[in-house]
């Protein structure tokens, strides 16, 4: 860990300060994932067991990270994947990030569970961000939430399907976010709060409301958040299948991500049903523990469907040199969760800032020295292939 923070320089840095600002239980759920977290620890791993080759004397005068995704130009192939609950890491999370996201040339995705509704972050966006969805059993608030989307001008539908049932996130369970706390227990988790100031104050006073800011309108009655997250866990849908995509696409007719595809029978099976792209993605490790890595699944999937429809991928994703790796093994780009949340919790839209900049900077030095100039020429070959553990 770090032990100087007077100027992060990495994701590393970001967590270790998110970390110290951060009430424990609120760290956790972030920062945590399913069961042993090995899912979650291979996310990493796997990446770094991924070696550039290094080659020289090429003309890499002139480099360009850019990439294009759903017909929109950015700055680098990566986007901020929908984190739920972000409004409670930082003030205002959600509209922070969508400013730091279009000030980077990046797209930002907002999470149905986000503290920040679609209105307020359309307020304080220039242009379209995207929305992603969780498949209700009320099938009439899904309609009524798309129609919002739409609205405002979101154009890319992120359709989350990797959730038909709740991972047990031990974290959780241990600090209370799952519920189940002793009067005593509920009290010491109580007491965690101010001693945190700097969070108490910017987040829990400042910060208010703190609801889920989609579901309001539906929910005039909840009190707290825990009254959200009850109605929310009780409406995630078991019994949805590829059928429901024809309903889906009945009721959006924009761009259509599938998120949560980890095999290539489901990635063809998501071609089928009409999506316009697949983010291969175990869900940051938080659902089903000892499934393969993310990075491992893209190069499996991309090799058996070939540019068949748009891939991205997230999960592990720490650097700029990751988000080259992920590109040579078949992702068109990344969705990046945990890395942009920290930042968002250590130091605002300013440390999200600076983050997204240290990643275009290791995407360039990475790319010249790999002798690249742009993402179409980065595929398998600037891989060490000859390395083994």
């Amino acid at each position: 860990m770090p032990s100087l923070n007077l100027v992060p320089a990495s994701t590393l840095d970001y967590r270790a300060l998110a970390q110290k600002r951060l009430p424990r239980n609120l760290f956790d759920y972030i920062d945590g994932g399913a069961y042993s977290e090995t899912t979650l620890a291979a996310n990493v791993a796997d990446f770094e067991k991924l070696h550039m080759q290094q080659r020289v004397m090429r003309d890499v005068s002139s480099i360009s990270t850019a990439q294009t995704l759903f017909g929109e130009k950015l700055a680098m192939p990566l986007a901020l994947a929908p984190i739920g609950l972000a409004g409670m890491m930082a003030r205002r999370a959600e509209v922070q990030a969508v400013r730091a996201a279009e000030k980077a040339n990046v797209p930002f995705c907002l999470s149905t569970v986000s503290i920040c509704g679609l209105e307020e972050v359309a307020a304080a966006a220039n242009r379209p961000f995207w929305f992603q969805l969780y498949m209700m059993r009320d099938r009439g608030y899904v309609k009524d939430l798309l129609g919002r989307a739409k609205a405002v001008g979101c154009k890319t539908l992120v359709f989350t399907v990797d959730l038909a049932v709740v991972g047990a996130r031990y974290r959780d369970v241990r600090n209370g976010m799952a519920g189940g706390l002793s009067a005593l227990g509920k009290l010491r988790a109580a007491l965690e709060y101010p001693t945190h100031p700097a969070w108490a104050f910017d987040v829990g006073v400042k910060g208010k409301p703190h609801m889920f800011g989609n579901l309001s309108s539906l929910m005039p009655t909840a009190q707290s958040i825990g009254d959200f997250k009850t109605w929310v866990d009780e409406q995630f849908d078991p019994s949805c299948t590829w059928k429901d995509i024809e309903w889906l696409r009945s009721v959006w007719d924009g761009n259509l991500v599938i998120k949560g595809i980890l095999s290539t029978p489901d990635a063809k099976d998501a071609i089928a049903a009409g999506a316009d792209g697949i983010v291969i993605s175990n869900h940051g490790g938080r659902q089903l523990d000892g499934v393969a890595s993310s990075i491992t699944a893209t190069r499996t999937i991309r090799n058996a469907i070939g540019d068949a429809t748009t891939i991205l991928m997230d999960g592990g994703v720490r650097s700029g040199q990751d988000i080259v790796k992920a590109v040579a093994s078949g992702a068109h780009a990344v969705l990046i969760g945990r890395p942009w949340i920290w930042a968002m919790a250590a130091r605002g839209q300013a440390g999200l800032d600076a983050l997204l900049k240290t990643y275009r900077a290791e995407m360039h030095v990475s790319m010249a020295l790999t002798g690249t100039t742009n993402i179409a020429e980065i595929d398998t070959t600037i891989l060490d292939t000859n390395w083994h553990e």
